[in-house]
């Protein structure tokens, strides 16, 4: 895949490192110890597959952690192969534009987000809305490499790509006709509750992405969280300066203090914020 390039394609790859890298690597990892299970421990490989795809029934409420291990239990060389190159190009050019952090947040926001409505709603329908059995599976890179797809035509809708260095499209298209395309193949493959996962999935990308400031929810929470403490402290501190005063104009001295409490020299010198002589 290239982005925003008019002239010829260039087969060039992107930056493999950060978050991306670890994602790739650890799906990459996973397929290859699956595909060893699969050769010589079939037995062991069925158990195993069982605990980390996610399946509503085992997930809800025991095995939770299938909310975020599930993409990363893939099955089919070339389409785990194209999955996770789809996560490379998508997910480097995101992870250049908005930073490790924010690819991790969107990660978990949008998999394990996505997972967990797809699994409440279908364990609350049980097989009455398209025939979504709460006891099917969805696994694979796929949704979270469509949520990438939809993240990149959230910021660029009009910029071109290349997908698979073939198929030239604006990113908003390609976002469209990849989800449709997955969510009816795996339709038409009974894999409904997948297609049903993928859909959340991608919603939760959308409103990750058009919604979240560009440093992520962490920073924003946190910096929210500190202006606050300070806004809490910095009223206490004109509270007691408050009371400083009327305790002085009771002892016959006056004493100016600013609006966040610091002590005002009667003679205009400024303070030396290292010299604390002047609290004595």
């Amino acid at each position: 895949m290239a982005f925003r390039s008019n002239g010829p394609v260039i087969l060039a790859l992107p930056p493999f490192r950060g978050v991306t890298r670890r994602i790739i690597l650890t799906a990459i990892v996973m397929y290859l110890l699956l595909l060893a299970l699969g050769a010589f421990l079939p037995d062991m490989l069925g158990v195993l597959s069982g605990i980390f795809v996610l399946v509503p029934n085992n997930a809800l409420p025991h095995q939770i952690w299938q909310f975020v291990t599930y993409p990363f239990i893939g099955i089919g060389l070339l389409s785990v192969g194209f999955a996770l190159l789809s996560v490379w190009f998508f997910g480097s050019s995101l992870e250049e534009e908005r930073g490790g952090l924010w690819l991790t947040e969107f990660f978990l926001v949008t998999t394990a987000g996505g997972g967990l409505i797809a699994s409440v709603l279908a364990r609350l329908l049980a097989g009455r809305f398209l025939g979504i059995d709460p006891a099917t599976a969805c696994m694979g890179m796929w949704p979270f490499s469509i949520a990438l797809l939809i993240a990149f035509a959230t910021f660029q809708p009009d910029a071109p790509v290349t997908a698979y260095f073939v198929l030239r499209l604006k990113a908003k298209y390609l976002a469209i006709g990849f989800l449709v395309l997955y969510v009816v193949m795996a339709v038409r493959s009974y894999a409904r509750f997948d297609a049903f996962t993928t859909v959340w999935v991608a919603v939760m990308a959308y409103v990750y992405a058009r919604f979240t400031p560009r440093r992520g929810l962490r920073t924003s929470l946190s910096e929210w969280w500190f202006s606050l403490r300070n806004a809490y402290y910095r009223s206490k501190r004109r509270r007691a300066a408050k009371k400083f005063t009327v305790y002085m104009r009771k002892q016959g001295k006056e004493v100016s203090l600013d609006d966040e409490g610091r002590y005002i020299d009667p003679n205009g010198k400024p303070r030396d914020l290292n010299d604390r002589n002047w609290m004595n």
